[in-house]
């Protein structure tokens, strides 16, 4: 059963299990064998969060209180580069990130981020939930992480400005904009003649607000649950890039769970990464009415001068020659010929 927005929006952090804040109700609780923390960098607000909070309940219900899995969002225990050091160290047991950030660990991570790769979110399900994902995950392995078999949701990424809207590549040219610390962001950027400034998400609306950068890129979802309208004008239906979230363990943590409640773990964090990919997708859909209502115009745009512009620059040649063969025809098999 999907969220609606008004719900989603409405979500009050006094109803959530929201990283001790306002959980009464687990003090009260019996002490729980395995109490883990789990982080990320979204609004309490976000469907991450509504669904996160809905998966902690459940998995303590169905493990007897055994486990115990604290929320803590909007970046409340440090920015993304943070967050992920700690979920290696073990500092928080786990956490969400997007591919294209992890990717400055795990590099071919950043693989399901190509521009313009996927033109429709059944193109994705079928590359992440297939053999795309089951070799990131591999990939994400070998550096003491797990990942979870379901990639959660969050987006097609379209371009926000102060200045003017983006119509075409060439509109790209000098723009300074805000990237997440990610080397495929900034590459794809530079293709494009930008000025790119890689900046974590909890810094991007000062950034935005002090004129720091003109422009960022995300999905209509964040756009609005992060109040970025107030700060920019325009938005531009680019459809860029699609962008998920790993569901992160610090593999010591998992293992130190026994088998039977990593199952029941396991299982409730994928449905709710299920739950939530409808979730967004419904409220990006319904979301560019409600932003237009906020004062931002919106203009539509065609991939053709983008990916035209991406392939004279050399970035798709690129980023096969980086990522190899394997990789690369595993990722045609589904967006088609790229380079």
């Amino acid at each position: 059963m999907s969220v609606s927005r008004r719900t989603l929006l409405k979500a009050s952090a006094a109803t959530m299990l929201v990283g001790g804040i306002a959980a009464p109700h687990v003090a009260r609780a019996q002490t729980a064998e395995f109490s883990y923390k789990y982080a990320n960098n979204l609004p309490v607000t976000h469907p991450m969060n509504v669904r996160a909070n809905e998966m902690a309940e459940a998995i303590k219900k169905e493990t007897d209180g055994k486990v115990e899995i604290k929320v803590f969002p909007s970046s409340q225990l440090g920015g993304d580069t943070d967050m992920l050091s700690q979920l290696r160290s073990g500092g928080i047991e786990f956490f969400t990130l997007s591919p294209l950030i992890l990717s400055t660990l795990v590099p071919n991570a950043s693989i399901s981020g190509i521009g313009f790769a996927f033109p429709d979110y059944a193109t994705v399900w079928k590359a992440m939930d297939g053999d795309l994902g089951a070799y990131v995950r591999g990939q994400i392995s070998k550096f003491g992480i797990v990942a979870m078999d379901k990639i959660w949701d969050n987006g097609f990424r379209q371009t926000t400005t102060s200045t003017k809207p983006i119509q075409t590549a060439a509109d790209f040219k000098g723009l300074k904009i805000r990237v997440p610390v990610s080397p495929l962001w900034t590459s794809m950027f530079k293709a494009f003649d930008s000025a790119p400034a890689s900046i974590n998400f909890a810094e991007v609306y000062t950034a935005l607000q002090t004129g720091v950068v003109d422009a960022q890129e995300n999905p209509l979802a964040i756009i609005s649950t992060a109040k970025l309208y107030e700060v920019q004008k325009n938005c531009s239906l680019t459809n860029h890039m699609w962008d998920g979230f790993w569901f992160l363990a610090n593999r010591r943590a998992w293992e130190r769970l026994p088998e039977n409640l990593r199952t029941i773990v396991a299982k409730n964090i994928n449905i709710a990464g299920e739950k939530e990919r409808t979730d967004v997708a419904e409220l990006n859909a319904s979301l560019q009415k409600s932003l237009s209502e906020k004062g931002m115009a919106f203009n539509a745009t065609s991939p053709d001068s983008f990916r035209d512009k991406l392939r004279s620059a050399g970035f798709y040649a690129e980023w096969k020659g980086k990522y190899g063969d394997e990789a690369w025809a595993m990722l045609e098999k589904y967006s088609g010929k790229l380079s």
